[in-house]
């Protein structure tokens, strides 16, 4: 990653240089990447999961796996190797409980969610802050739905702000599988929600509430 002008970035550059010292055996530069990592590992994690508890869990664990391969880290970007052992976590974790549902994310006290969701600014209309909630349910819903595959990528592209090229990173996909996943998830989740009559009320009451 450069900036405008072609060099590398300096957060880039930051994490490289606390790798190294950590490929030393400096704990210390270890911690500083969780710290400047585990908000953006938790979120993936949460999202994967539907869980509080277990996202937390999965970010500890992807530390720790970290700590203990980072020798293996051979010069890539530093985000979406840590994301690519969180998801990999999470994946593992998902096929053990054999993917039961967990409690809505809804519940949970975290401002990490997209433009749909519930979690609106106080100054918002009691009405449609109940439609938006009722939205974000059919919705999460719907993203819960998706593959794994498309469902990671549509968390990161559209739920995180991550870009593709990034995506790519994570996932080990080509940027061209990343766009047709991302493509395939967007056309299924539109389909999923204008199939639901109960969604299509809410969109409309929404519109109308928000129209102003």
């Amino acid at each position: 990653m450069a900036d405008d002008t072609g060099h590398p970035d300096a957060e880039v550059m930051l994490d490289l240089r606390l790798v190294r010292a950590a490929q030393q055996g400096e704990l210390a530069s270890f911690n500083a990447l969780v710290r400047r990592h585990e908000r953006a590992v938790f979120n993936v994690c949460l999202r994967l999961l539907r869980d509080a508890p277990a996202a937390e869990d999965a970010t500890q664990e992807t530390f720790v796996k970290g700590w203990t391969a980072i020798n293996t880290f051979r010069g890539e970007l530093v985000r979406p190797w840590l994301l690519r052992i969180a998801t990999n976590r999470c994946y593992d974790l998902l096929r053990a409980r054999g993917r039961r549902p967990m409690r809505s994310l809804e519940a949970e006290p975290f401002e990490i969610e997209p433009d749909w969701t519930s979690q609106a600014g106080q100054e918002e209309h009691p009405e449609a802050f109940a439609v938006r909630a009722d939205l974000a349910l059919h919705l999460e819903r719907a993203l819960a739905a998706l593959p794994d595959d498309q469902r990671l990528a549509v968390i990161l592209v559209d739920v995180q702000g991550y870009g593709y090229d990034e995506v790519a990173a994570v996932t080990g996909a080509s940027l061209g599988t990343v766009k047709s996943r991302i493509s395939r998830a967007r056309a299924r989740l539109r389909q999923t929600l204008r199939d639901d009559p109960a969604c299509a009320e809410l969109f409309e009451r929404f519109g109308r509430l928000t129209e102003d």
